[in-house]
């Protein structure tokens, strides 16, 4: 039976949608097409129809998972953010979570197209708080606040993966967290936006 256009874009969608999950999970090395694409309810031989390469659903799945954080936390505040984003739940839930606490890592070593599509992630995130100061563009303000964003950004992310190396019970995993959460806290307090 031929598949229409439309359920073929449908197929494609779930495809890269499991493989972002899958992806956040268990990183790039270890999820195999077969069991990805078993996962998600198909052949491993309709890999091909959707995707040139394995890198090529690695970028899309990484896009994939910044629009759907991007989705999550469009009109929460940034202090709301950081409590959910700095939380033991957030930490615990690799799959649904952050694609950059998961992947940075291991987009590092993976083709140009990936590491783009995460440059496209950080600058989503920048945009995303960026509107929320309500600060003019080109103005000096703006780069200072710029620069306090990726501080806030590289801070958030580096503290859910120094928790995440941590064994899951360990004290550490958890003062990690709950130091961090204070300092960003105090930090966007200090912005004055």
């Amino acid at each position: 039976m031929k598949v229409t256009k439309a359920q073929a874009q449908a197929n494609r969608a779930h495809i890269v949608e499991t493989a972002s999950a899958l992806f956040r999970e268990h990183g790039y090395d270890g999820v195999g097409i077969a069991d990805l694409m078993a996962t998600a309810g198909f052949t491993h031989g309709g890999f091909y129809k959707h995707f040139g390469s394995k890198a090529d659903l690695m970028a899309e799945a990484a896009t994939c998972g910044f629009a759907e954080a991007a989705a999550k936390a469009e009109g929460v505040d940034a202090g709301a953010f950081v409590k959910d984003y700095l939380s033991r739940e957030h930490r615990d839930a690799r799959g649904e979570g952050c694609t950059m606490a998961a992947l940075c890592g291991d987009a590092a070593r993976q083709p140009a197209s990936i590491k783009a599509a995460f440059a496209n992630g950080v600058e989503g995130m920048l945009a995303n708080l960026a509107d929320q100061s309500g600060v003019p563009e080109d103005s000096k303000r703006e780069a200072d606040l710029r620069a306090a964003h990726i501080d806030v950004i590289a801070q958030v992310i580096g503290a859910v993966v120094l928790s995440r190396a941590c064994p899951d019970d360990s004290p550490l995993a958890d003062e990690i967290l709950d130091v961090c959460r204070t300092a960003v806290l105090s930090r966007l307090s200090s912005l004055d936006v």
